[in-house]
């Protein structure tokens, strides 16, 4: 590499580590208590050095949007790494997501928290505990939803999609839109006011006013039923 390459490199590593930062304070208060920002941030900075070195202009989109996707890439991988939740939470998170696509592919119609509970031939209680710890542990999230069966460089790419990528994965986001707006209006509700107004759990409790741990139900419950609906898209993108 030319002396001059290398310094605009480290020009533009210098410049975006607040971005580093900004995005690690963003994603904390969507993770786990015991997630600390400083690994964020360390993580980060090294999804920041990889955009460095492989980003390319030529393909339209700006270093800071580039680097932000890789960046906070990054940070959910080292998270990943981190998790030690137990195996029994994981496969329950399946055996819910599951439970949910058989009631709701028998019945046309969207799942009641009972009936899904009885399809697991659980009680409701135990049933609202499995999707709470799920939802607490992050086996179950959003972000995990939509960036389905794929880590890394596969979700990560270095260069532009080519133009199948892109097209499944605007069908992907077009499917996982209509989903989301499918959900029970409570649930819907709640996902907006969580994931684009950016409220917490106690505060969407104050605008519907239930508490916290009702909001924290429905948040699951809404994650559950997405995770479920959009099972043959997130095979499908596996096998590509």
């Amino acid at each position: 590499m030319y002396p001059t390459e290398l310094l605009d490199r480290n020009r533009l590593v210098e410049k975006h580590v607040p971005l580093v930062k900004r995005i690690a304070y963003h994603l904390l208060g969507r993770l786990p208590a015991d997630v600390q920002v400083d690994d964020l941030i360390q993580a980060g900075v090294i999804g920041l050095l990889e955009a460095a070195r492989l980003y390319d202009a030529s393909q339209g989109a700006s270093f800071e949007t580039y680097a932000g996707i890789r960046i906070r890439g990054a940070m959910l991988d080292e998270v990943r790494r981190s998790d030690w939740t137990p195996r029994s939470v994981h496969r329950n998170a399946r055996r819910v997501s599951e439970a949910v696509r058989a009631v709701e592919n028998r019945e046309g119609r969207e799942a009641q928290p009972l009936e899904v509970a009885a399809e697991l031939e659980v009680g409701l209680d135990e049933y609202q505990r499995m999707v709470s710890d799920a939802v607490s542990s992050r086996v179950l999230s959003f972000e995990d939803i939509f960036e389905p069966e794929s880590e890394g460089e596969n979700r990560l790419p270095g260069s532009e999609p080519d133009p199948l990528e892109r097209l499944q994965d605007e069908g992907f986001r077009g499917a996982l839109a209509g989903e989301i707006d499918r959900l029970p209006e409570r649930e819907k509700l709640v996902m907006s006011l969580y994931y684009n107004d950016e409220l917490n759990l106690r505060e969407i409790g104050e605008v519907l006013g239930v508490s916290e741990s009702r909001v924290c139900q429905l948040h699951g419950q809404a994650l559950v039923r997405l995770r479920a609906r959009m099972t043959d898209w997130t095979g499908r993108v596996a096998e590509a």
